[in-house]
């Protein structure tokens, strides 16, 4: 089981692994359960190369269970797209290097560490959730969405050119931009020299008081 990153490590210091699941959704008398996992790391937010897609991880997962209509309707993936795929367990290699020796990110994590719960004892953690980040450097906005945030902020051209060809819903597409949203905010917000514990616990008064200083 991998040690959890010390939260009064500097964020400047810090490796980041994004992960995103999409699910087979709401049956009766079915548990939900994940039909895509994404995955993204960037080890280093201060470069432009940060978020190399050498180093993705894309894959259909097996299901005991067929994908219900109103989860096909937000994601597109059908029954035959899941057919042959690997079940969740048989990518617990891929899985661990991804995040084992770095701060999982999820926009809204509760339904990753939910799935996550395949791996009993993995350790993954502290959570960052650019969800939460989201609230609390960014209070006024309308919505806080990874689309309507990407589009506000001119990310996503940028997410277009790392992950061509896929769209929101896509659960590689989903993680990366979880990933360009978090490395905007260090940047806005000053955050470098913090401890990493500003990203786990963020404290909304503090965020927009940096990310209006950081504006000038």
């Amino acid at each position: 089981m991998p040690d959890a990153y010390p939260t009064d490590a500097p964020i400047r210091t810090c490796s980041f692994a994004a992960i995103d699941f999409e699910s087979a959704g709401a049956l009766p008398g079915h548990t939900d359960v994940p039909v895509q996992i994404g995955l993204a790391i960037m080890d280093d937010g201060h470069t432009q190369n940060a978020i190399p897609p050498a180093n993705f991880l894309r894959s259909y997962l097996h299901a005991e269970r067929p994908i219900a209509w109103s989860a096909r309707k937000v994601h597109g993936i059908t029954d035959e797209d899941i057919a042959g795929a690997p079940p969740l367990l048989a990518l617990w290699p891929e899985v661990a290097g991804h995040l084992g020796s770095r701060c999982p990110v999820a926009h809204g994590s509760g339904t990753e560490k939910r799935f996550l719960r395949a791996f009993p004892l993995h350790g993954f953690g502290p959570w960052v959730d650019t969800l939460k980040l989201a609230h609390a450097a960014y209070p006024e906005a309308p919505t806080h969405s990874l689309g309507a945030l990407l589009e506000s902020l001119g990310l996503r051209p940028v997410l277009d050119t790392l992950c061509p060809g896929l769209r929101w819903h896509d659960a590689l597409y989903d993680a990366v931009a979880s990933l360009l949203f978090l490395r905007h905010l260090i940047e806005a917000c000053d955050l470098a020299d913090d401890p990493l514990e500003a990203l786990v616990h963020p404290d909304r008064d503090a965020y927009y008081r940096r990310r209006h200083a950081a504006r000038g």
